[in-house]
């Protein structure tokens, strides 16, 4: 099936969708900081480039996308058009996010994923909540965090 489309119209649209600064970003990072966290946003000379880094607690906070980065949720859906690009295109965002996590992991670095479905859509939960449970997280010695929509 043909894009409905002209190439200038896609590439437009496709240049709107932001990186940084996304909805779910700022909500993370406004109770963050309300909670009394002090952070840095998206550290250029570490992998990846997390969206959060907050070095008095030598942890990261990656905020994905549930389309961009492959999540299993009921927010990404394949495209029906392009498929063998679109295939090619998330496997590369989730092998390069592992490639990170690696990295990372291996510089000392402990690491929270929170997906766009834990604050949008119909598996959102509260965002006090996951601020809270980041929160709890970022005070612990564990390694690693997912924050991820409700089980409905």
């Amino acid at each position: 099936m043909a894009d409905v489309h002209d190439k200038a119209t896609r590439s437009r649209n496709m240049a709107a969708i932001r990186a940084t600064n996304t909805k779910p970003e700022l909500i993370i990072r406004k109770g963050l900081h309300a909670s009394g966290f002090r952070y840095r946003l998206h550290a250029k000379e570490l992998p990846g480039k997390p969206d959060l880094i907050l070095p008095k607690y030598r942890a990261v906070v990656f905020i994905n996308g549930c389309f961009w980065h492959g999540h299993n949720c009921h927010l990404f859906r394949w495209p029906a058009t392009r498929q063998e690009f679109w295939q090619e295109k998330i496997a590369g965002n989730t092998a390069r996010d592992q490639r990170h996590h690696t990295a990372l992991s291996a510089a000392g670095w402990r690491i929270a994923v929170i997906w766009e479905c834990a604050l949008k859509g119909k598996t959102r939960q509260p965002p006090g909540d996951v601020i809270d449970r980041l929160s709890r997280w970022l005070v612990t010695e564990d390694r690693e965090l997912q924050i991820e929509g409700a089980q409905i």
